[in-house]
This record gives structure tokens, C-alpha cells and sequence, in this order.
């Protein structure tokens, strides 16, 4: 299948947490399905060596965002320049995480704490307030969070982390019942036990051979990006 016949062809995609893990390997499906896209990461390196296997794909150039979502204002201006290059967003993937630390709740770094609810829940938000009006001007505007089992799971010493994604899960939500009759579909997928640094981390004595690649877990964003799915408000797991 070339990439001007996939089910995201002239799409535009916008993709968070792209540079390693489950981002870059949504990206790349993404670009094999056709769409054109907005690739969003702290180290511009990651993003060039992305943009590169993306050229090797598709043979097109993708928008390469550096930036620190914790810069919410930078948020703000993404939303004006999309608008000013596309007019559009067709499809919001919101990846980018942080794990913190695994430790007591009493024991919680207090600056810690604030790092992991900025980028995982407030950056998301922000996303939101920025990109509803692009994705308005979608015919199928599609937005897609990355979750946990553990934001609806109360495990111990994940506390930073689990809360941050229980209440990006409400926030989500919330955000799929406010566009009911719009255009617009929001969900949230749970990629489960996936071979990424941020499972190495929080399971360093886990064999990462047993657990499935980004690569396999990418597979389960692309009916959500599509066009025809119409699920809203809805947790899909990838296992």
C-alpha cells in the first residue's frame, strides 16, 4: 500500500513523545498509512533521526516541533503556527510521559511531583485548550491519550504517576462528553506491559524480550485515528 492510499492519507497528525518508544513507532505507522506529520519531543536529535526514517517511508518531510511541554505558553503558540501552515488538525495523539520516581507518598519529591502532573496531565490539557479549535475544522477530528492500568488502579509507591493519569483519564472524559456533537472523538488507550525505557525503569529486573514491542502496541492507535471510528470517551487496552 502506498502512503497516498493508506487509511490516513491526507491526514495531519500531530504526535507527542515522538522521538523513542510508542511515539516514534505511531509516527512511523502513521507515516506508512498515508499521513502528514507534526512530530513533537524534547531532543531535536531524536526528531531529526525520526524525520529521517519517515523520508525513507513516505518520502515526506515532517513538521519537527523541539519542545518542552512543560513551556505551556509554547503550547499556545503551536496552536497559531498549525493553524497558520494547515488551517487543520485531524488527528491529536498525546504521548509524552513522565514516570518519576517509584516511592512512598509521604516520601514525594515535591518538585517531582510537579514535573509529572505538568507533563502528563497539564501539558495534555493544554494540548486541548490549544488544538480544539483545529481539530474542529477536521471533518473527523481525532484525539488519543496515552494512559495506564494504574490511573484506575491503586498500586503502591506509584503515586505521582498514578494519579497524574487517573485525572488525565477524568479530564479526557470530560472533554468526550463537552464534544458529543461535534466532529471531534476523544479516547484513551492503556498500552500495557510495552518494551520501552519507561518500563525498564519502574521493572529494571524485567526481561524486556517478553514483552511486546512499540511497535505492535502502535498498531492499536490506528483504527482510533481513523476517520470512520467513532468511539468517544472510550479506555482501549493494547493487550
Amino acid at each position: 500500500m502506498s502512503s497516498s492510499e493508506g487509511r490516513l492519507a491526507g491526514r495531519i497528525a500531530l504526535v507527542t513523545g515522538a522521538s523513542r518508544g510508542i511515539g516514534k513507532a505511531v509516527a512511523k505507522l502513521f507515516a506508512r498509512e498515508g499521513a502528514e506529520l507534526v512530530l513533537v519531543a524534547r531532543t531535536t536529535g531524536g526528531l531529526e533521526e525520526l524525520d529521517d526514517e519517515i523520508r525513507a517511508i513516505n518520502g515526506k518531510t515532517s513538521l519537527l516541533v523541539p519542545m518542552d511541554l512543560r513551556e505551556f505558553e509554547a503550547i499556545d503558540r503551536l496552536g497559531y503556527a498549525l493553524y497558520e501552515r494547515y488551517k487543520r488538525l485531524d488527528v491529536l495523539v498525546g504521548n509524552a510521559g513522565d514516570l518519576g520516581t517509584l516511592s512512598p507518598v509521604g516520601h514525594i519529591d515535591p518538585a517531582e511531583w510537579q514535573r509529572v502532573m505538568d507533563i502528563n496531565l497539564t501539558a495534555n490539557w493544554r494540548l486541548i485548550r490549544s488544538l480544539d479549535p483545529l481539530l474542529r475544522q477536521s471533518e473527523a477530528g481525532r484525539a488519543i491519550f496515552v494512559s495506564s492500568s494504574v490511573g484506575s488502579q491503586a498500586r503502591p509507591f506509584w503515586g505521582t504517576y498514578s494519579v497524574s493519569k487517573a485525572a488525565l483519564e477524568m479530564l479526557v472524559k470530560i472533554y468526550a462528553e463537552e464534544i458529543k456533537q461535534t466532529r471531534i472523538r476523544a479516547n484513551i488507550i492503556d498500552p500495557g506491559r510495552t518494551r520501552t525505557g519507561m518500563r525498564a525503569a519502574a521493572y529494571p529486573g524485567e526481561d524486556p524480550q517478553t514483552l511486546p514491542t512499540p511497535e505492535q502496541i502502535a498498531e492499536k492507535f490506528l483504527p482510533l485515528a481513523c476517520a470512520d471510528f467513532d468511539g468517544n470517551g472510550q479506555t482501549v487496552k493494547a493487550q
